[in-house]
Formats: C-alpha cells, structure tokens, sequence
C-alpha cells in the first residue's frame, strides 16, 4: 500500500478530516463495554476469571487475580540483566524529575493583616495504574504511571494489567513494580479491569482515580464510570506528528515517524512538512524500515501511515504546518529544525514537544525523565502530561486572627447581604462576638 499523502500547498483550509483520531467515536464500544462493566458490578471476580479466559485466552483452570510474591522473583531469575539494568536506569530518571515536580506539601500567605490562606497538597488515598499489554508488553507504562504515585506517597498505589495465556503478568512489567515499589498487581485488562477497580471486587480494592493509556475499549470502560471513577489523564491510543522544516534529511523524518505508528493499526501519526524534498524522502524511505521491523510492528505502521490516520502532510509553507500541529493538539511532538527552540515557542498544543535530532520520541517513552502518559485525542489543547498534581488534591486552607476578622468581616456581610443569605450575614454579625471565647470581641 502506498503512503496516505496529503498534499495541501493549494488547499485554502486544513481538511477536518485529517484531525480525526480512532477514538473521536466510542459509541460502537460503549454499547459493548456496559455488559461487561455490570457483569463485574454483579460477579466481581468471577467475571475476571471469566473475561480473562474470554477475552486474553487464559488457560490454566485456577490463576490467582493478584500476583503473588514469587511470581515477582521468578520474574527477576527470567529477565535478561541488562533489561533489569534499563528498567532500573529509567526509574531513576522517571523518580529524579517526578521529585522536583512535586508540590510543598502547604503553602500559605497573609492575605490581609491577621487573615491567612493557602493550599495542602495531600495524595489521593487509592489510585490504579492501567499497563496495557493487548499489543505487546509494556514495563515503561507502569514506570511512568507508577512512580509519580510513589512519589506523590499514594497509601494505595495499585496495578491492573491482562494476564497472558499463561495466566501470568509480563516478567519486565513485574520487575518494574518491584523497583518502583509497588506491591499490588493484578491480573485484568481492558473495560473489566477499569469497572474492577470502580467498583472493587473480592480481589481487587475499589480505587477513586485510574491514570494511563489504553485501549478505545479502556477509554469508553472509564467514560462510562466517570460517576465512580476519575479517568485521570484523557490518554488513547498513541499518536505523534513529526514537524521537519526544509533543512531536515526525510530519512531521518521517516525513521522518527515509525516510533508511534508501530504500538497498532489505532494509532495516529503523521509527519508534517512545507518541504516536498522532505516529504519525498520520507516516503521513500519508510519501505526499507518497515523490511527491518518484522512483519508484526511493520503492519502495523503501515497500517497508520497508509490509512485515515496517518502518512505525511506537505503544506504551502511553514507557518501553515506550525498551524496544522497546534490545530491537531498531538500527544506527541518532534520538531526537527534548524532552530527547534524557536520553532517551539509557536506551538500551543502538544502533550510533550522533543527539540532536534538528538532526541527522538523514544528516549522521552523510555528513560528521559518527563511523564509519557500524556493527553491524547486533542486534549493537549486543554492538559497537560500525567504529573505528581495528578495523584495528589488541594486542600484549601484558612486562618484568620481576631485582627483580621475585623476587616474581612463587615465586607463578608455585604456579600452575603447582597446575595440574599441571610444565614451567612448573621454568621459575622454583632451576634458572633458574644459567642467567641475571649468574649465580645466583635
């Protein structure tokens, strides 16, 4: 199949269609997710058992939801060492940049003589982290959701994730937690697993948020349990656009695009250019590197970049492509460019943003630092990446001195007066000094 190219240097407008993403219409999935969402309000872990045969081709007869102690040794005696090393490596980026994000835990200020206000930062008492696995097996998604929870001291940080066949968790995802901290693993995926932690079964706790990236089936699981369930970060299925001015080698281009194309046939990912050397090398060169990915990964690429999805967009100048990145909102962006810092300052939207040749999508999915659970879909116009804030609430906290009171108090009164309560102006009225217990001090 050739690669989807839309030439727009004669277009008046940017085609809408090009905006879309898989996961811009749920309504086929969320009609097929709210059987299985009840089935587990209903059987709790009966129906994971079930789904898990069902849906991940479980086939031992028992296997226990949680994963047990020695399942997490196994995993180290299985794991090659330097994969230990790697996953070791990128906690130690993922912890060290997640510690500086991390809000003082209160802050206050006089806000008038003797009146103080401010915020506490307290974490969320039970969060679940969703590791995927449908398309491959993914330890660097359970770093990334995983750490800023232990950083942000969570009392409850928990992971759901499909079982294989065998009935087991991935070895490197298992190795990750360990190194991470976390103890709690359980084995169930996609919509059942999110009403798992919804609702909480006999296995699995009930949590209050579920962050990381997952599947349309996933998304429609969380958007059906928004009443029960904060779906965290608005994060789908992966997507990127490579900017590339008319100083880049499309080869280059090309390779960086195969990075968020190959995860599957849901993904989106285009490079955008105003350059038609850059946009013809690319597409040249994209065949040759599809040959060295295997059949797997390759159809999947390919599947993206020569569908709806994806492919290379060549636009009548520069300026235009700037407009096409902050119109799409990706949930990646790289921009390769002679100035890339320059060229940074012009984009709006974008849920992280890799400058230059030497930092492809990789390195920030991997072992960067920064959070690559980001905002998909074109949430990036209005959030950011999964954070410490993320995992963590504001509490807002007040004090004021009888000093104090005694300006803020007749302005409340006003208010109060004003807006027709009654209530909330006798509550600093003449009547309140008499009740305090230095006595009439209003």
């Amino acid at each position: 199949m050739p690669v989807s190219f839309h030439d727009l240097t004669g277009a008046d407008a940017l085609p809408e269609a090009l905006f879309k993403r898989t996961e811009s219409d749920l309504s086929f999935f969320v009609d097929k997710v709210k059987p299985i969402i009840e089935a587990v309000r209903t059987e709790g872990d009966q129906a994971l058992i079930r789904f898990a045969r069902e849906f991940d081709g479980v086939q031992p007869e028992t296997f226990s939801i949680q994963v047990q102690e020695e399942e997490f040794d196994a995993a180290f005696e299985r794991v090659d060492p330097e994969v230990i090393e790697s996953i070791r490596f990128s906690v130690e980026n993922v912890r060290a940049f997640h510690e500086a994000q991390k809000p003082e835990e209160m802050w206050w200020k006089e806000m008038r003589p003797g009146a103080f206000a401010g915020d506490r930062h307290v974490p969320i008492d039970a969060v679940a982290c969703y590791v995927p696995r449908g398309k491959g097996s993914f330890p660097s998604v359970l770093i990334m959701t995983a750490v800023p929870a232990v950083v942000a001291g969570v009392p409850l940080p928990v992971v759901i994730t499909p079982p294989g066949p065998d009935g087991t968790v991935d070895d490197a995802t298992l190795v990750a937690a360990r190194l991470v901290g976390i103890k709690s693993v359980y084995k169930c995926g996609g919509a059942q697993g999110v009403a798992a932690v919804a609702y909480g079964t006999q296995s699995v706790p009930k949590c209050l948020k579920i962050v990381g990236p997952g599947s349309p089936w996933v998304v429609a699981a969380k958007r059906q349990l928004t009443h029960l369930l904060d779906p965290g970060v608005p994060a789908g299925p992966s997507e990127s656009l490579i900017l590339a001015d008319d100083t880049v080698n499309g080869a280059l281009a090309a390779l960086d695009l195969l990075i968020e194309s190959e995860h599957g046939p849901d993904s989106s990912a285009y490079l955008v250019t105003s350059s038609r050397r850059v946009a013809e090398e690319a597409i040249a060169a994209l065949p040759g590197y599809w040959e060295k990915i295997g059949d797997k990964r390759a159809g999947f690429s390919q599947s993206v970049l020569c569908g709806e999805h994806g492919g290379v967009v060549l636009t009548r100048d520069f300026a235009t492509a700037i407009d096409f990145v902050n119109q799409y909102a990706p949930e990646h962006l790289e921009i390769l460019a002679a100035e890339p810092m320059a060229v940074m300052m012009k984009i709006r939207n974008a849920g992280e943003i890799l400058l230059g040749e030497y930092s492809p999508i990789t390195l920030g999915n991997f072992v960067l630092g920064p959070n690559a659970v980001l905002p998909t879909n074109s949430a990036a116009k209005t959030a950011g990446p999964l954070s410490v804030s993320d995992y963590m609430k504001r509490v807002s906290v007040a004090y004021v001195t009888s000093e104090g009171y005694q300006e803020l108090a007749p302005k409340a009164k006003r208010f109060a007066e004003y807006e027709g309560f009654p209530g909330h102006a006798l509550a600093v009225s003449a009547l309140r000094g008499p009740l305090l217990k230095g006595g009439n001090n209003g």
